[in-house]
This record gives structure tokens, C-alpha cells and sequence, in this order.
């Protein structure tokens, strides 16, 4: 065993308990920021580990090449569908605004939407 697969098995091993922990967090987290939290960062530093792995242990350009559109999607898909989410959980009322430290969309909860759209 090189110093190779050594490596590809620390960034697999890191990987998965990254991915294990973002579910947990979904599972036992009692809010929706503190969820969302927990649904993007550990799991998207997982799969690029588990990406850098596997590039790794391939050896080639083309399976790194593959996995850079993966990675890249992923960090522009994660954020977002949380920020949607967040954004929804804060109109529909499910998140509790006395925790809140800023209130950035206060003024758009006052706001009665425009006509038309």
C-alpha cells in the first residue's frame, strides 16, 4: 500500500464522516437556519474530498476534468436551494425571529408584495 492509497483513504474516511455529520445535523437540529446549516457545509467539504480522492486514486486528467463541473455545481446548487429554503421557512413563520441576531428581510415581511407579479 503507497503513500497514495494511504491519502485516498484519509480523504475517503474524512469525506464520509463529513457526509454522516450534515445528517445527522438534519436529523437532530431544531431549527431551519441551524439545519440548512448543517445540509451545505459538511456535506459539500465532503464530496469534495471524496472527489480529490478519487481523482487521486484514478491517476488520470479526464476523471479529474469529470468531477470539476461535479464539485462546481455543487457549490453553486447547495447554497442557494438553502438560501430558497430559508427564505420560505422565514414567510411561512417556522423560524423563531427572537433568535435572529439581524433581520434583513423584516422590511419585505411589512411590505405587502406589488400588483402584477
Amino acid at each position: 500500500m503507497g503513500i497514495t492509497d494511504v491519502i485516498v483513504l484519509v480523504l475517503i474516511l474524512l469525506g464520509a464522516l463529513l457526509c454522516l455529520t450534515a445528517a445527522i445535523g438534519l436529523l437532530r437540529f431544531r431549527d431551519v437556519p441551524t439545519r440548512l446549516h448543517a445540509a451545505t457545509k459538511p456535506q459539500v467539504l465532503g464530496l469534495v474530498l471524496i472527489c480529490i480522492a478519487i481523482a487521486l486514486a484514478s491517476g488520470t486528467w479526464q476523471v479529474a476534468a469529470f468531477l470539476v463541473p461535479v464539485v462546481l455545481i455543487q457549490f453553486a446548487t447547495a447554497p442557494l436551494s438553502a438560501h430558497m429554503v430559508g427564505r420560505q421557512a422565514y414567510r411561512n413563520g417556522t423560524i423563531d425571529e427572537a433568535s435572529l441576531v439581524v433581520d434583513e428581510l423584516a422590511a419585505d415581511k411589512r411590505t405587502p408584495p406589488a400588483a402584477g407579479g
